[in-house]
């Protein structure tokens, strides 16, 4: 649904929040001013760079997809961080039931699992109190996966234990992370087990409880896990060069390592709606301007 705003008042009518809450459509603003209070009420506003048809073929391509995470962006603003990972991990898993997903799986040929004998999926050295924390799966550019993840949490338990402790997130190899391990999707038990293995093994959780004390490092690609878990970070400098995307949408999916939380805390819930939808890949120079990252290291 397209709604003109170039001639809206700076009041939003009454009953539009409500109506908008459960409304099972992506809502988009045309128009009107910056700070305009019905345009920045919808679920994304669009700009010069983005078209209407742009966002109307990503939509149609996966509507239950784009309308759920255009639905649960609606409550941001609402939750706590933990209770957003809460809803974000049930959308996610919803959707891992669902016909799109389903489809994205069945089109894809499953690639050979990989095999990393001796290699620890997370590297963890501590200099006094500062404590570096490396993703060290350089051969397959990184890919999210459990070991990861666990290696994730073991490293921030350690931070989380002593309220001095620094913690430098970075990555081995040419991509900080290139996302999800696809070996892995589809290898939990059934969506409502990985739903509630998420809640017990939140790695977004246990940054954002000790995010003032972090730093991310990004650099080459950053897929997917790749950018919601650094956006938890005080602070995140990238390299020149460095990429952003969000592919889930595209997947029948939405982002599924707390990015729902994460991205909108700092290019707000309409930028991470679009950028979802159309799967635009930032360059480094926007996500600064946005707001994505803190610096561009110096080359």
């Amino acid at each position: 649904m397209a709604v003109d705003c170039s001639r809206s008042s700076a009041a939003v009518p009454d009953g539009v929040e409500h109506l908008l809450a459960g409304l099972p459509v992506v809502v988009l603003a045309l128009g009107g001013p910056a700070g305009d209070a019905l345009a920045d009420t919808l679920d994304a506003r669009l700009d010069d760079d983005v078209t209407l048809g742009a966002v109307q073929e990503a939509v149609q391509a996966n509507p239950q997809a784009a309308v759920a995470l255009a639905a649960h962006l609606r409550g941001h603003g609402h939750r706590s961080i933990g209770e957003g990972l809460v809803a974000e991990s049930a959308t996610y898993s919803l959707l891992q039931s669902g016909p799109e997903y389903e489809r994205w799986r069945s089109h894809r040929l499953p690639p050979a699992a990989s095999v990393e004998p001796g290699a620890e999926a997370v590297a963890v050295e501590r200099t006094g109190n500062d404590l570096a924390v490396t993703l060290n799966r350089p051969d397959q550019r990184n890919a999210f996966n459990a070991a990861m993840r666990d290696g994730l949490l073991a490293a921030l338990d350690v931070a989380m234990a002593d309220p001095d402790v620094r913690v430098v997130l970075s990555g081995h190899g040419p991509a900080f992370c290139s996302g999800g391990d696809l070996t892995e999707f589809g290898t939990s038990a059934d969506p409502a087990t990985a739903h509630i293995v998420r809640l017990r093994r939140n790695v977004g959780l246990a940054l954002a409880a000790i995010a003032d004390r972090v730093e991310a490092r990004v650099h080459g690609a950053c897929v997917g896990a790749g950018v919601e878990l650094p956006a938890f970070a005080h602070r995140v400098v990238a390299a020149p060069g460095t990429t952003f995307w969000l592919p889930e949408i595209s997947m029948g999916l939405i982002p599924g390592a707390g990015g729902t939380v994460s991205i909108p805390g700092r290019i707000g819930r309409q930028r991470t709606l679009v950028c979802a939808l159309l799967g635009q890949h930032l360059d480094a120079e926007t996500a600064l301007t946005w707001g994505l990252i803190d610096e561009i290291m110096t080359p």
